[in-house]
């Protein structure tokens, strides 16, 4: 599937989970809805994947983790925040350039409407051969 593709059924499903449960609980709760509507698009992902840091030639486990990697092209970081700080997305970004992803939505349920808490954040955009 294209990424627009996947990234839009990705932003479906997250509209969905805060139809259902609107803004105000835990990233965890969250995170385990999304998945939930993920599986019912017939979307693969991981969550909690660990992002080992390359320091050098050294590969190290700092525990870091990626929330959501939707079809291996996605990073999808979870937030149930105030508002989206510019921590957050660099936090993303830091992400993307780590796993060498292309695209990362940064989605924050804490919001009135959640189109208000959508971020879509690309890396690697100029590359010829990527489809998307």
């Amino acid at each position: 599937m294209r990424i627009n593709i996947i990234s839009g059924m990705i932003v479906d499903a997250a509209i969905e989970v805060h139809r259902e449960l609107g803004p105000g609980l835990l990233e965890s709760t969250y995170e385990e809805c999304l998945c939930y509507e993920l599986g019912l698009r017939r979307l693969h992902f991981e969550r909690q994947m660990e992002l080992p840091v390359r320091y050098k030639e050294v590969q190290l486990d700092c525990g870091y983790r990626m929330d959501v990697v939707v079809e291996g092209l996605i990073v999808v970081e979870l937030k149930a925040v105030d508002t989206l700080s510019p921590i957050h997305t660099a936090q993303t970004l830091t992400y993307l350039r780590l796993s060498n992803l292309p695209l990362g939505l940064l989605l924050n349920f804490n919001v009135p409407f959640m189109k208000e808490g959508i971020r879509r954040l690309a890396h690697r955009m100029n590359d010829p051969n990527f489809d998307w």
